[in-house]
């Protein structure tokens, strides 16, 4: 029983980090239909600039993941920024161009860092915590607590603010949102660059769980995509339970299959999505592009 439970806490760890790429994929999709290939690596740079930040420039661990943030949110704004003479024109050229801008970001990761990776210190130096018999990593406490901080900050920013509002408008009808004055460019604008942050989020969290190298974002999209298609793709609340799903899956797929343990966990998602295609929450498919 304790082994079961110390899984499941790892993995809800991990299931946190999942979620953060599975809201930017969410985020995205939601306001402009349009899945962004270049998010995972988007996630690896973040991982890269925040362990940069913390390891060469010694700030403080949340001062590099703030800076890490903010890169990457300026990333997301370029990206965004040159496809947008394409949006509602070439929905395909506009898929294709996000995978590009990916390649690109694996390409200047190599030349600013080059092929080795890098392990990442916890920035917590306490002992686990022994609750129940069971160890708990401080360190996994604290990407759970960043993760639902993140989770509450975006639903108040969606539901609260003009900003906000005017992205969820978007999000239903841009035609009738340009209609009545929302400046459409700026929403996807702004939902790229919140998508890119989440990513940087997640990548600058998992370096001390995971080891950083120019794989890191193929690790990290595939689970994230898997998290977004498995909570409703669109659905930002979705995306969150989908990522602690994939997350202890994960774990108890390899505690218990070792070598097999990504084949097992993506046939029991695979059968999940045949009985219901449309994920847990069951957004439907947009297309704004």
């Amino acid at each position: 029983m304790q082994d079961t439970l110390q899984t499941l806490v790892g993995g809800l760890s991990l299931g946190a980090v999942y979620a953060l790429v599975a809201m930017g994929f969410s985020l995205v999709y939601r306001t402009m239909g349009l899945v962004n290939f270049a998010h995972a690596d988007i996630a690896m740079i973040g991982a890269y600039a925040a362990s940069t930040f913390y390891l060469t420039a010694k700030l403080p661990f949340a001062a590099a993941m703030v800076t890490a943030i903010v890169v990457t949110g300026v990333i997301g704004l370029v990206i965004e920024r040159v496809l947008r003479p394409l949006e509602n024109k070439d929905f395909d050229l506009m898929l294709i161009g996000t995978i590009g801008f990916g390649i690109v970001l694996q390409a200047v990761a190599v030349l600013i860092w080059g092929t080795t990776g890098r392990a990442v210190p916890s920035p917590l130096h306490a002992a686990p915590l022994d609750i129940l018999g069971i160890r708990v990593r401080t360190y996994d406490l604290l990407v759970m607590a960043v993760t639902a901080v993140a989770v509450v900050a975006l639903a108040l920013f969606l539901s609260r603010t003009k900003r906000g509002a005017a992205m969820q408008a978007v999000a239903m009808d841009h035609e009738a949102a340009t209609a009545v004055g929302i400046d459409v460019g700026r929403s996807n604008a702004l939902a790229f660059a919140i998508g890119a942050g989440l990513a940087a989020l997640a990548g600058g969290l998992v370096g001390p769980m995971l080891y950083v190298d120019a794989s890191l974002g193929g690790a990290l999209g595939i689970k994230g995509f898997a998290a977004a298609m498995l909570g409703g793709f669109g659905s930002v609340q979705g995306a969150v339970v989908g990522g602690i799903a994939i997350g202890v899956l994960d774990s108890y797929a390899a505690g218990h299959f070792q070598g097999y343990s990504v084949l097992v966990t993506f046939l029991v998602f695979t059968v999940a999505i045949m009985v219901r295609p449309t994920g847990i929450f069951g957004e439907r498919t947009v297309s704004r592009a």
